[in-house]
This record gives structure tokens, sequence and C-alpha cells, in this order.
């Protein structure tokens, strides 16, 4: 195999493993974005905001916020929360 192609072979190795990091923790991943754990609480975020959101008419941005506020919210939950708001991801979820 000429260097070339094994270079860009490396390359390409390099950057699938990175993808399968959490983007929080790094933690390793069978999916894209998330651990177990991260992933976990994502889901729970998403499920809960339709029931937020009848009962304070309240935003996906305004939502997170609260996440983030709240002490009683895990830490998991949080850091996801967090991500969400700085990457900028609008909610994923269909409006009720």
């Amino acid at each position: 195999m000429d260097a070339m192609l094994q270079s860009r072979l490396s390359i390409k190795r390099k950057q699938e493993e990175e993808e399968m990091k959490c983007v929080i923790c790094s933690k390793e991943t069978a999916k894209k974005d998330y651990c177990k754990q991260h992933e976990k609480a994502y889901k729970h975020i998403i499920e809960r905001y339709a029931e937020w959101k009848r009962a304070l008419e309240i935003s996906w941005e305004e939502y997170l916020s609260e996440i983030n506020k709240n002490s009683l919210t895990g830490e998991w939950a949080k850091e996801v929360a967090q991500h969400l708001i700085k990457s900028g991801e609008k909610q994923r979820v269909p409006q009720n």
C-alpha cells in the first residue's frame, strides 16, 4: 500500500474514532452524540419539554435555562442542557 493511501486511511480511522465519543464527556459511545448516561438525560429532557410547554407556555431556550437553575436536576441533565444551549440546538420534538 502506498504511503498516500495509508495516510488517508489513518486520517479516516482517526475521524471515526473521534465521532464515537460523547460530545459532553468524551466517553466512548456506540451512538454518535452522547454516551449512555447523557443519551438517557437527553431523551428525558425531550420527553418532559412537551409537558412543560403545555403547562407554562415556555420556549425551548427558557426550558433549558430552567433545567440548569433547578437544584433538583441531575448533573447529566444539566450537562446536556448546557450543551444544547451552547450549541444552539433547536427543539427536536414536534410542536403540541
